[in-house]
């Protein structure tokens, strides 16, 4: 690759990064401090997510954390991979019965599947805390070195 096809493929992920992070946070903190622990527990067990208490707290601390860890561009990898999960459950829980098309179908759960599984795969990009950690940010030394 040519240093500005890297340069625009970093700044891609960073777009991508920022609207994954936003939209994550947004769910993340209705469901702390809208919906409460006890209306997200009520909708778990409602649609049949078993230990629907527990899986409340998991589910608000992955979108809300993993939302903030792709915003920052910190530990992006292992966030993306926990928020495809969640998105994975969402889908076949909720989604699946009620078709492809939004609001309640598939469609949007499935675009924050890929995206963050795209993530996953590629990491966050130069312009990120996970890039700075390594060196391997535009004009950066690395802080974490690996031993030679």
């Amino acid at each position: 690759m040519t240093p500005t096809s890297t340069r625009w493929t970093d700044r891609g992920l960073l777009l991508l990064r920022a609207a994954l992070g936003l939209v994550f946070v947004m769910h993340g903190g209705q469901k702390l401090f809208v919906f409460g622990h006890a209306g997200t527990t009520a909708f778990l067990a409602q649609v049949g997510v078993p230990f629907p208490s527990v899986n409340a707290v998991l589910i608000t601390a992955a979108e809300l954390g993993g939302g903030l860890a792709m915003l920052s561009g910190l530990f992006t990898r292992f966030a993306g991979a926990v928020l495809a999960f969640s998105m994975t459950v969402a889908i076949l829980s909720v989604h699946l019965p009620n078709g492809f098309f939004a609001p309640t179908g598939v469609e949007f759960p499935l675009t924050l599947l890929l995206a963050s599984l795209t993530l996953t795969a590629t990491g966050a990009g130069a312009y990120s805390i996970d890039a700075w950690l390594a060196g391997r940010g535009p004009g950066r030394e690395p802080i974490l070195r690996r031993a030679a």
